[in-house]
């Protein structure tokens, strides 16, 4: 059965962005795209995003692809983001233009039951904190994998803001990276 992998970047202090909503990229490097960026692509069979960040990421990746700007190993990504089939979970129905996006507007649980029961590769959730905070909430979370990123942001949205159950977690895999980063990749205990 295929699992659902919290995957985010998070500051040291617990932020997943800064004040006013800003996004502080990572510092790319060799590191950066294999272990985090590829092995991400690698191990992802559809993309789950809260509504923000999927408007977010669709205003980026797919002019990424084709962009001569564009790093060439960010042209990679691009061209799996875009490949791949993406849930944005939304309250109010909307159209997207993103290739192969669908939006989920109720009955969350039912939704990623059935995604999970479907052959084929996790299911990756970039973000936002909102769906991720309902998420954890619900339990639905399997993977927890954190880019902890040397940066205090002092302020900004939090990852973990509370309202889920107590649950312990396995330290399953951590990876220290060259740019001073830290994978760390966890799991709820007894799963």
């Amino acid at each position: 059965m295929r699992k659902v992998v919290l995957s985010m970047m998070i500051s040291l202090d617990g932020f997943i962005e800064a004040p006013n909503g800003e996004f502080v990229p990572p510092a790319w490097s060799e590191d950066l795209d294999r272990f985090w960026a590829g092995h991400a692509i690698a191990h992802a069979g559809g993309l789950l995003f809260g509504r923000v960040c999927f408007d977010f990421m669709a205003s980026y990746w797919p002019a990424a692809e084709a962009d001569p700007a564009t790093p060439p190993a960010q042209r990679d990504v691009a061209k799996a983001m875009n490949s791949l089939p993406k849930v944005v979970f939304s309250r109010a129905p909307r159209t997207v233009t993103w290739s192969n996006s669908r939006v989920v507007t109720d009955n969350i649980v039912g939704e990623v039951a059935a995604l999970k029961r479907q052959p084929g590769k996790d299911l990756m959730m970039f973000g936002g904190a909102g769906i991720a905070a309902t998420f954890m909430r619900l339990g639905l979370v399997d993977r927890y994998r954190l880019l902890v990123v040397p940066q205090l942001f002092g302020a900004g949205n939090a990852l973990f803001k509370g309202g889920y159950e107590r649950r312990a977690l396995t330290l399953v895999e951590n990876r220290a990276l060259d740019t001073g980063a830290v994978i760390l990749t966890y799991e709820p205990a007894g799963h």
